[in-house]
Formats: structure tokens, sequence, C-alpha cells
């Protein structure tokens, strides 16, 4: 049982994505039609700009920006402690907090992963449902009549096989096919 769980529990996954990207594609023409209102504002307010004006707003910022970085630079590079056994220990202690992480990652990704695992289900039994009914539907008009027992044709069969040969006469026999044997092929062999 547990292969057949873990043989379905991808599946489940793959119909959970399936099943949330169509909710998410349901969405689609709303937010189509919410930036095509919002579009002639904003195009409109990108026109009345000035094109000088954007320029030195920029290079203002990155100005601001290279000055930050440098002072961060600079106070990295002066507070960098020279004592190897301490940076030894410090990228011990980072390594471990990274494994730390990564199990943390993981535990989280697995939870998603079954969560959405769980959702497919869900939607797998809805689609069922679904198709439940119609097959039933189907079968209702589709359903032939129920055919007499097998054991009864048999037990009629030998008794008129029994009144024919007391009339005189041998019941008649049944012939069956035989099989032709299988044909032998001769081998040929390279030398």
């Amino acid at each position: 049982m547990a292969i057949i769980e873990e043989l379905r529990t991808p599946l489940y996954f793959a119909a959970g994505t399936a099943d949330l990207a169509v909710q998410q594609a349901r969405k689609v023409p709303g937010l189509i039609e919410q930036l095509a209102a919002e579009a002639p504002a904003r195009i409109e307010a990108v026109r009345r700009t000035d094109p000088k004006a954007v320029q030195e707003k920029v290079a203002a910022q990155a100005k601001e920006a290279q000055a930050v970085v440098q002072a961060k630079v600079a106070e990295v590079v002066g507070s960098l402690d020279t004592d190897l056994k301490k940076l030894g220990e410090t990228a011990q202690d980072l390594a471990l907090r990274g494994v730390g992480v990564a199990a943390e990652y993981a535990v989280k990704a697995r939870e998603k992963y079954e969560e959405v695992a769980a959702h497919g289900e869900e939607a797998v039994r809805a689609w069922r449902g679904e198709a439940a009914e119609e097959l039933t539907e189907i079968a209702v008009v589709v359903e032939p009549e129920p055919k007499t027992e097998p054991k009864a044709e048999a037990k009629a069969d030998t008794e008129t096989g029994a009144a024919a040969e007391t009339n005189g006469k041998p019941a008649a026999r049944k012939t069956t096919t035989r099989k032709a044997p299988a044909k032998k092929t001769a081998s040929v062999t390279e030398k």
C-alpha cells in the first residue's frame, strides 16, 4: 500500500497544481480589465514627465547608493577580525545555520507539496464525482437486458441430449476446434 501512496501523491500534486493554475487563470480577465482602465492615466503621466527631471533624480539616487555602498564596504573591511581561528568558528557557525535553514525550507517545501497534493486529491474526487454521475447516466441508457444463467442453459442441453438418446438417436456431439501446432523455425548460424 505504501508504494501505491508513493505513486498517487505525485499525481495528486500534479492535479492540484493544474487545478490551482486554472483558478489563477480565471482571475486574468479581471486583471486585464483593471490594467486597461488604468493604462490611459499612466500613459498620460509618463507623457507629462520631464525627461531631464527624471535623469537628475536617477543620478542623485545613484550617487546616494554609491555613497552608502562605499560606507558599508569600509565598515565591513574595518571590522574584519584578522584572527583566523575566530573566522573559522564564524564560518562553521554560518555553515551550521545554513544547514538549519536548508532543513527548515525542506520541511516547509514538503508541507506545501503535501498541501497541493491534498488539494489535488480533492480536485480528483470532484472530477470523479462529476464523471461518475455522467457514467451512471450513460450506463442506465446503454445497459443490456440480463441474460439467462449459463448453468441453466447447460442443464437444458444435457436434458435434451438425454431425451434424444432415449428417442433412439444419439445426442449430437459438440466439436471443438483444434489449434494448429506452432511452426518450428530453422535457426541459421553464421560462421
